[in-house]
């Protein structure tokens, strides 16, 4: 081999390059007129305009792109074409712009012209080549701050100063375009390679096919930094970038020679040898990192026939069908395809995704949140300088296979022509359908008339993960569209969503029960303290009801409480039971005689009343007892209230005239009398209501004792038999009746009996009609009990 540098694609491009000092100027946006240049820094001669001379109509609009009012700080980078002059031929230049701004408030002398409340301003470079850009872009950005720091724009010292030592760096050889420099773009392939996934790839072979590509984001700097990745992809082609301003151009091919030399220790010259770079901008390409709105024509123009182009205008989104046959949304994420053959030859064999995913893993187990460009291993895989080596190997096996694949189908026939290490058409692995149309390319078509045939015989033509599908491929396939479904974070989002629903929920629950409690307790509280009241007035009142009661029976005030609670009905019940007891005593006295008892004491009238006490003695017959037992509480409380009301003897006279008449009776008949005294009217054990309410009164109706009517006792009369004369003299007995009516008097019976204690002969016709009624049953009763 020979020892001199051999001539590469890129020496003899670089040779034809004229020489360009770089370029300082000014874009204002004017209220009225809209973005112009202002000011222009290093042109030659004094007061030259390149704005005017080169026809850059369109240079303010490129400089302050769409948008740039809503950011602080925004960088634009964009193409120039500089027209030929004389013997020089037309070239392509590359700008970059930072565009700031600030409140027109804060100016120390506001111009008559600013009459908006901001100010912007751009302050643009430009060079001859876009491999600066990288270093110049924080370079740009300092000298822009500290300028609208001094807030007094009319001083450009320090805008004329940083013209002239980019000026001098160039003359000295310090930006020398044959140094490989494209790493120091500041373009980051790590953050393009996470987001695209294997879709960069794909982005990398529809470059190669040179279709319409259109890139849109809303953030410019983004936007253009992105097509510099992917045109980064290709070894040199950031170096050969002189005919990507216009469509006309094609220099490139012009001056470009095939290698004839190799040395395999230099890669410049290995890449030059294999035909790299591939030029997908010659003549009818275009390419513009930021293309605004007024560009669109060149876009529409019949010569222009592919092209790599970004916006940030949504208009042109609404004209995707027009504008592009790929378009990559940046702000979504998306790339869609428009173009049904494109989308055919897009699509990644078995090992270019076998080849990409190996990538895009070894991105991902090494990304750093805090510093994306650089590995958090800080090794060797995963870093820019892996990515580019990875895709410059995939190119140059790429380049190979095709060859080898042009060789087969020459020496078809031929079989000795063939390698016998290499199996079949290694060309299949890279897709058939892609390989077909990018033979049918512009860049392929001049890669192809300027390299050697037999270039497989240098780099191996093998895909670099050549095979079929494998369970490997199956696996991390599977895993990489689980990691792309995102379901850790979904599940962390959901798992986090659920937990504070539960919070919430629980402390919802927690309000309602504790506030149902509060008002369950409320409630047992109010009536806890009304049982209280209810039990503190009960006894209060007992208390108060205690000393009136003191010294009188259970039973008389029993009595007194129903009589207070119903006077109607004891009332009635006390005259209808004095009535009734007038009847009674004489029943008594009648059931004596029928069972033969007498005395000699001589009758002894005596007014008495009923004992107070159910259990006293008195008169009343065995007949009479029997309805005792069957009354209800009502009746015995009234009968009572009445008696007690009507007066009563003492307890002493009574019991003398008890123990008396029991002993008068004969022995065999005292048990009999014991019963009808345990049960006898006088002792308030019936009622006037139930005696009233008898069979026998309803058999015979009962009717008062005439004031003719006397009863006749032989015997002596008892406190029991209760015999009283009664007057017949009218105005007294009117009054008596009319007491003994009411209830205020008891009934008074006079009784006439002869010496010997005898009965009178007419006794019988002057006993009503009921009193036979009752002998007869009280007769019955004895005999009954004897039986």
């Amino acid at each position: 081999m020979s020892s001199s540098v051999p001539p590469t694609p890129t020496t003899a491009a670089a040779s034809a390059r004229p020489h360009f000092t770089p370029l300082v100027c000014i874009v204002d946006f004017h209220h009225a007129r809209g973005p112009e240049v202002e000011k222009w820094f290093g042109a030659q001669p004094e007061g030259f305009d390149p704005a005017v001379e080169y026809d850059w109509g369109l240079l303010p609009f490129m400089a302050l792109s769409d948008g740039a009012h809503a950011l602080t700080e925004d960088f634009s980078y964009f193409t120039l074409l500089k027209p030929g002059e004389d013997a020089e031929a037309g070239t392509s230049l590359f700008g970059i712009s930072c565009t700031r701004q600030m409140d027109a408030s804060l100016l120390l002398n506001r111009p008559a012209e600013v009459t908006r409340s901001t100010v912007q301003k751009a302050v643009v470079v430009i060079a001859d080549s876009p491999q600066y850009f990288g270093m110049l872009r924080e370079r740009l950005s300092v000298v822009t701050k500290a300028w609208f720091a001094q807030r007094e724009f009319t001083d450009v010292e320090i805008l004329k100063r940083f013209q002239e030592s980019l000026a001098d760096e160039k003359e000295r050889g310090m930006m020398n375009e044959d140094e490989d420099r494209d790493q120091y773009l500041g373009l980051s392939l790590r953050e393009m390679v996470r987001e695209f996934k294997w879709q960069t790839l794909v982005l990398l072979k529809c470059c190669l096919l040179q279709p319409k590509m259109l890139f849109f984001g809303t953030r410019c700097e983004r936007l253009c930094l992105t097509q510099f990745s992917l045109v980064s992809l290709i070894p040199g082609l950031l170096r050969n970038l002189q005919d990507s301003a216009g469509p006309e151009l094609n220099n490139y091919e012009k001056n470009l020679q095939q290698p004839t030399s190799l040395r395999t220790s230099d890669r410049n010259s290995l890449l030059a040898y294999m035909g790299l770079p591939l030029q997908i901008f010659p003549k009818g390409s275009l390419y513009g990192p930021y293309t605004p709105l007024q560009q669109l024509d060149i876009l529409a123009d019949f010569g222009t026939k592919s092209y790599i182009v970004g916006s940030t205008n949504s208009l042109l989104l609404q004209q995707k069908d027009r504008y592009s046959d790929i378009l990559i949304n940046l702000d979504e994420g998306t790339i869609n395809i428009t173009s049904t053959s494109l989308k055919a030859a897009l699509q990644l064999s078995t090992p270019d995704r076998r080849w990409i995913d190996f990538i895009t893993q070894n991105v991902n187990e090494t990304w750093d949140e805090a510093n994306p460009g650089r590995p958090k291993t800080m090794g060797y895989v995963g870093s820019e300088e892996f990515i580019r080596v990875q895709f410059e190997e995939y190119l140059l096996s790429l380049i190979s296979s095709v060859k080898y694949h042009n060789h087969l189908a020459k020496h078809a026939n031929n079989p000795k022509m063939l390698l016998p290490y290499i199996d079949g058409d290694p060309s299949t692995d890279f897709g058939s359908d892609f390989i077909e149309a990018w033979s049918k390319t512009e860049n392929y078509r001049i890669w192809n008339s300027h390299t050697d045939s037999h270039l497989f015989d240098i780099v191996e033509p093998k895909h670099p993960c050549a095979g079929g599908l494998t369970i490997e491929d199956v696996q991390r396939r599977i895993t990489q569209q689980v990691q792309e479904l995102h379901w850790d974070e979904r599940f962390t989002q959901g798992k986090e969503a659920i937990g504070r629903n539960l919070a919430a929920g629980k402390e919802k629950a927690s309000t309602i029960f504790n506030k149902l409690y509060a008002d369950m307790e409320a409630l047992r509280e109010a009536q806890r303290k009304k049982a209280e009241e209810a039990r503190n007035e009960q006894e209060k009142a007992a208390s108060q009801q205690q000393p009136e009661n003191r010294g009188v029976s259970p039973d008389s005030a029993a009595s007194k409480s129903t009589q207070q609670s119903q006077p109607a009905a004891q009332s009635v019940g006390s005259k209808a039971g004095a009535f009734v007891n007038s009847w009674a005593t004489w029943a008594g006295e009648k059931r004596r005689k029928a069972w033969g008892g007498g005395g000699s004491t001589p009758p002894t009238p005596t007014t008495t009343s009923p004992p107070e006490s159910s259990n006293g003695g008195g008169g009343g017959g065995g007949w009479a007892s029997g309805w005792v037992k069957n009354k209800n509480r009502q009746s015995q409380m009234s009968t009572t209230s009445a008696t007690s009301a009507d007066g009563m003897l003492e307890r002493d006279t009574k019991s003398e005239a008890r123990n008396s008449a029991y002993s008068r009776i004969p022995e065999e008949k005292q048990p009999l009398a014991a019963a009808g005294n345990r049960g006898s009217v006088a002792g308030s054990s019936i009622s006037g209501e139930s005696l009233l309410e008898s069979p026998v009164a309803k058999r015979y109706p009962i009717r008062p004792l005439s004031q003719d009517s006397t009863i006749s006792e032989g015997r002596e009369s008892t406190a029991l038999d209760s015999v009283v004369s009664s007057s017949t003299s009218a105005p007294d007995d009117a009054k008596q009746e009319a007491a003994v009516v009411n209830g205020t008097e008891p009934l008074a019976v006079k009784v006439d009996r002869k010496e010997d204690g005898s009965d009178v002969d007419d006794e019988a016709q002057k006993t009503p009609l009921p009193a036979r009624v009752a002998a007869d049953e009280a007769t019955k009763a004895q005999s009954a009990w004897e039986r």
